[in-house]
């Protein structure tokens, strides 16, 4: 059983910068997590690996410093690891990325589909919940997303026999069981398990594995659907939430009528009551 996982590297949240003319991100310098729901993702990934001896390949576009992450994964206990990475990527949207990821995936993968692609939900910096859907729509796959547990059914290791899962996805509804056959792209929720920690043992070997860089002539994609332009969205401003104020407040608590009455003078001051 061949299992992709489709990691990335996002900034820390509290040191986000924005570069005021291109409106991307500005990693340089900016310390960078590995994206928390992708550790879900990892996590059932390893575990399915555990259970059947699954083969697990870890995925990430970015720039060069993603292949700490990579090495993260490496250690916990994945197989083998790919950095999508090349300038003609930058500026990609969700379409171009997904695109570029299917075309990774099939590379990294001797040119076939792999059983199971797992991504975490949605990425904290971008929030979509796009690139995994997207990703299964390239690949031509079946799609589960809001994944809770993975189990196996039958078939997985058997020869002749077409291995099929049964998954637990938590919905607006509640709780939904699906049953399907692979291959598959699956999105994790953080309720599906707690990740392991990397092993020292794990971390050693990790930061002596090669991990192979894939730009876009080695998963020969189209140039006009990668980057910029491959990306039929484009981000035309972006800027912070203005800084909320104070307010005004009511202290009541010796007289609520009075304060129910200064409450109603500021609302028709706003312009907000009549």
């Amino acid at each position: 059983m061949r299992i992709v996982v489709c990691i990335k590297q996002v900034p820390d949240t509290t040191n986000v910068r924005i570069n005021p003319k291109t409106n991307t991100l500005m990693r340089e310098g900016v310390e960078s997590i590995v994206n928390p729901f992708d550790e879900y993702a990892l996590e059932e990934a390893l575990r399915l690996k555990d259970q059947a001896g699954a083969h697990v390949t870890v995925v990430s576009m970015g720039p060069p410093q993603a292949m700490a992450v990579l090495r993260e994964a490496l250690a916990r206990g994945a197989d083998d690891a790919f950095l999508v990475s090349s300038r003609a990527f930058g500026g990609a949207d969700t379409l171009a990325t997904s695109y570029t990821l299917a075309m990774a995936i099939k590379k990294a993968c001797g040119g076939e589909t792999p059983d199971l692609v797992l991504f975490g939900k949605q990425a904290i910096d971008g929030d979509t919940a796009q690139v995994g859907p997207g990703v299964s729509e390239f690949l031509g796959v079946p799609l589960v997303t809001y994944v809770k547990t993975i189990s196996l059914l039958k078939g997985c290791g058997e020869t002749g026999v077409s291995p099929s899962f049964a998954v637990t996805t938590i919905m607006d509804d509640g709780e939904h069981v699906i049953e399907g056959k692979f291959p598959a792209v699956m999105t994790v929720l953080k309720e599906a398990s707690v990740p392991r920690f990397a092993p020292l043992a794990g971390a050693m070997r990790a930061a002596k594995s090669d991990i192979t860089v894939l730009d876009e002539k080695s998963i020969a994609a189209d140039p006009i659907r990668i980057g910029l332009k491959g990306s039929p969205t484009k981000v035309v401003t972006i800027f912070p939430p203005p800084v909320k104020g104070g307010g005004e407040k009511v202290d009541a608590r010796g007289d609520a009528a009075a304060g129910a009455k200064a409450i109603a003078k500021f609302l028709a001051e706003k312009g907000l009551v009549k």
